[in-house]
């Protein structure tokens, strides 16, 4: 077998090489040519080289001897800069470590940066491009409570598990929350057609339901009450209606927050009372993603008004009140991928804080 000149290719001709592999389209032959030399510089023989790519020794040998005399024309490649901008390999690698440092805000930020410490000019395009070579992805970070205790969720999932591995057949268990709905448009992201202005109607006023529900995630079925706001008297009606609806059921366990509503005095004669049929379980403090009807209001958000405009508060509440009352008992099974008690610990340890 002959040999093969390990050297090559250098590190900018094997970026570019690499770029041009993961083209969507690209000629069959020039993509063999690329990934001929990158597999030889990955280590591998000539033999396995010409098996893996179905070539000839021979033919092998006139690629590298055109490579040495061609370098990147070889494969339609006129010069490295235009396929991967004006940075030199240890200028990009500098701004990968910068940004991975300190995370830019968007491809201004970018391009401001690699003017002043490389006096290279980026386009805001351009820019975009660099970061996606360079390993990067334009998305937002999750929001994470500064305080959830990773033990104490730890111990409600496991006291969660129990409960239902333990759950008899005239027992339910019910996930409670209160949502206050604005009668706000809110423009959401969507297909339109490209080159059309798309605009969303603005609604003027402040006004908001103020709803207090409960979710049973085996049936779906929702327990709500409205109220001018959420308070004591709000949760009583919503559990009294609870017990009302399901008289069949011995025990309804309720999940709830740590409200102080949910701890009112004026609360507890009426949940001591021994004709009670309703268990209030609280939550570990600071730990909304253990309640899944929080998913439910993101949910119902995106069904009624996400890119909707009510022009009168009583269309909004309509809208509102139609989507619990009429789409989640018809629809649930699509919902019930998202809306699940698939719960595990966050731990702000997993991720990179900024």
């Amino acid at each position: 077998m002959f040999n093969i000149v390990r050297d090559i290719p250098s590190d900018e001709q094997r970026i570019a090489l690499e770029a041009l592999c993961r083209r969507r389209k690209v000629d069959a032959l020039v993509w063999k040519r690329a990934r001929a030399f990158l597999l030889l510089d990955a280590g591998e023989d000539a033999g396995t080289v010409c098996r893996i790519l179905d070539i000839g020794p021979t033919v092998l040998t006139e690629w590298r001897l055109a490579f040495a005399g061609a370098g990147l024309s070889f494969f339609g490649l006129k010069d490295y800069s235009q396929r991967q901008g004006h940075l030199s390999v240890v200028q990009e690698q500098a701004v990968r470590a910068h940004f991975t440092a300190q995370p830019a805000r968007n491809a201004d930020e970018v391009c401001a940066y690699v003017l002043a410490e490389c006096d290279q000019n980026y386009s805001t395009s351009g820019a975009a491009k660099l970061m996606r070579r360079l390993g990067f992805a334009y998305k937002k970070p999750q929001l994470l409570p500064a305080q959830a205790d990773e033990a104490k969720q730890a111990a409600f999932i496991a006291k969660y598990e129990a409960l239902m591995n333990g759950l008899a057949a005239d027992e339910m268990v019910v996930f409670s929350d209160a949502v206050h709905p604005e009668h706000q448009s809110r423009p959401a992201h969507g297909w339109f057609p490209k080159g059309q202005k798309t605009a969303l109607k603005a609604t003027s006023g402040r006004k908001r339901l103020n709803i207090q529900g409960a979710l049973d995630l085996e049936t779906f079925q929702f327990t709500f009450v409205e109220g001018e706001k959420i308070n004591a008297q709000t949760t009583r009606q919503m559990l009294e209606k609870l017990e009302r609806n399901n008289q069949t059921k011995t025990a309804i366990h309720v999940f709830v927050d740590n409200a102080r509503y949910h701890h009112a005095k004026i609360l507890q004669p009426w949940l001591d009372s021994p004709e009670r049929r309703v268990k209030l379980h609280f939550l570990p403090a600071y730990a909304p993603h253990l309640n899944p009807i929080e998913r439910l209001w993101g949910v119902m958000h995106k069904w009624v008004t996400h890119n909707r405009h009510y022009a009168t508060f009583n269309q909004f509440t309509e809208a509102i009140f139609d989507f619990f009352r009429k789409t989640l008992p018809e629809k649930w099974p699509e919902f019930r991928d998202t809306v699940t008690d698939n719960f595990r610990v966050i731990s702000l340890k997993e991720y990179k804080v900024i």
